[in-house]
């Protein structure tokens, strides 16, 4: 670590009087923390045969907050200097009042490493990302004469984070983070259809624009396109359901996941509040949180609090086990912080969110688990989904999706959606296969109008009795 751990930020700003001044905010409180980034992130598109986005972001800051209690108080600036953070002292004590509070042991210090410093960004020159992108549009149209639409984008991002503690603890923590995503249209007999494919971590761009690996995103793409294009209106009605491994996870990430996040059971407006101990899923059912995969999209060294990340069970053998927990609420709950308190940049406070959150592999083959499926959907891939947290109720749409009868795999469905709820869900879980899969890297996840890179995983799963919405029957 340098000297001057502020030398990266442009700052009018010592280490020595920001920690006079984070003391002086938290003097009476039970936690809280000074919170410098600085980001750089590029965006490139390339739509209908031409460059239809090229954007370069620069952005720093610092986040100031105390905690009280249940309260918090939060100032942020994107000016680093002595008077903007005296203005945030007065506006974070606020939360703190008269004080009486006492202040939470600092986070466990970690000298692990899950991801290279290195700024994608600088791994290839824009005239070189250009000429990329116009290599995959022409290479994606070669593929099929039925292609009329080809979108390509190459995202990269480089994120510096500083925190300080009133008890003095310094951390840092560079995060990388790249993306490459293509979308694919055909048209034939004048029906369009469009398939979509990407994926990304913590890591360079230069695996993601290695030709061996976007010419099999690409053809992932189309592939999925061919299928809907000779897929038939979905069945609506009750039925077993198989879910393919990998992104499908999504759907436990939503239906489950966010039921599982300390703040939501704290409050107990979690549909799992107060089931710590009960076996809330099937037998076999594990699940796990964790952030400490390296490269993976939602890894993270530390969290936003300075807390080391940890590989976090949720779900064991179809008990509940563990809530995912940021500091305060893991104050407030009496258990220890879980490496969960994340933010979305300096402006915004932390909170419990996921990370990479997956089911482990049972021993069924995937095989197995459709030849089982007597009248229902074997879902691959998923687009969109939703979910009330109070009730676990989830709407997810399905991209990729085929009809099963008498297990046996028949033609490709579009338009079908799987509605249930969580808690139902678990409980109907009837076979786990042996395949688990992470996503390749696509997760975004939204909560309280902030958003975080995520992952997700699970195995292939039989589930009985979803609903299936769709056409009719």
């Amino acid at each position: 670590m340098s000297h001057d751990p502020f030398r990266p930020f442009e700052t009018h700003l010592d280490q020595e009087t920001a920690l006079s001044l984070v003391r002086e905010a938290t003097a009476g409180a039970d936690d809280g923390e000074l919170f410098l980034e600085r980001r750089k992130s590029e965006m490139l598109s390339f739509d209908d045969g031409r460059v239809k986005t090229a954007s370069f972001d620069a952005s720093e800051g610092f986040g100031l907050r105390a905690v009280r209690g249940e309260t918090a108080g939060y100032a942020h600036s994107t000016t680093i200097d002595e008077h903007a953070l005296r203005r945030a002292v007065a506006t974070a004590r606020l939360a703190v009042g008269d004080g009486g509070g006492t202040m939470s042991a600092a986070p466990a210090g970690t000298n692990r490493k899950l991801y290279s410093d290195e700024d994608p960004m600088a791994q290839a020159t824009f005239p070189a990302k250009i000429d990329l992108l116009r290599e995959i549009d022409a290479f994606a149209r070669g593929l099929d004469p039925r292609v009329v639409q080809v979108s390509v984008s190459l995202a990269a991002s480089h994120q510096e984070v500083l925190i300080l503690r009133p008890e003095g603890t310094l951390v840092t923590d560079t995060r990388p983070m790249s993306r490459i995503n293509v979308n694919v249209m055909v048209e034939e007999n004048g029906k369009r259809e469009s398939g979509n494919m990407g994926g990304g971590g913590r890591a360079g761009l230069i695996g993601l624009i290695a030709r061996d690996h976007w010419e099999g995103v690409v053809r992932e793409a189309l592939r999925i396109a061919l299928v809907n294009l000779d897929a038939e209106p979905a069945p609506a009605g009750v039925m077993d359901v198989v879910l393919g491994p990998g992104w499908p996870g999504i759907l436990l990430h939503e239906a489950i996941g966010h039921g599982l996040e300390g703040d939501f059971n704290r409050k107990g407006t979690s549909a799992f509040a107060g089931l710590m101990g009960t076996q809330i899923a099937a037998k076999g059912v594990t699940v796990l949180d964790d952030g400490t995969i390296p490269d993976r999209r939602g890894s993270i060294t530390v969290d936003d609090e300075g807390t080391p990340s940890a590989k976090n069970t949720l779900i064991e053998d179809g008990v509940l086990v563990g809530y995912m927990h940021d500091r305060q609420n893991a104050r407030l709950m009496g258990v220890a912080p879980t490496g969960n308190g994340r933010r979305e940049s300096y402006a915004h406070a932390p909170m419990p969110r996921m990370t990479n959150t997956y089911m482990l592999a049972g021993d069924a083959s995937p095989e197995s688990l459709v030849a089982d499926l007597k009248d229902g959907i074997y879902a691959v891939g998923f687009g969109g989904g939703q979910v009330d947290i109070t009730n676990g109720k989830f709407v997810f749409s399905c991209t990729e999706a085929y009809r099963v009868k008498n297990g046996v795999v028949g033609a490709p469905v579009k338009g079908a959606t799987l509605i249930g709820d969580g808690a139902t869900a678990l409980k109907h879980i009837q076979g786990i296969g042996n395949d688990m899969a992470l996503d390749p890297g696509i997760g975004n996840c939204g909560k309280a109008g902030q958003w975080v890179p995520v992952g997700v995983g699970q195995p292939s799963l039989k589930i009985g009795g979803l609903t299936v919405g769709g056409a009719a029957a």
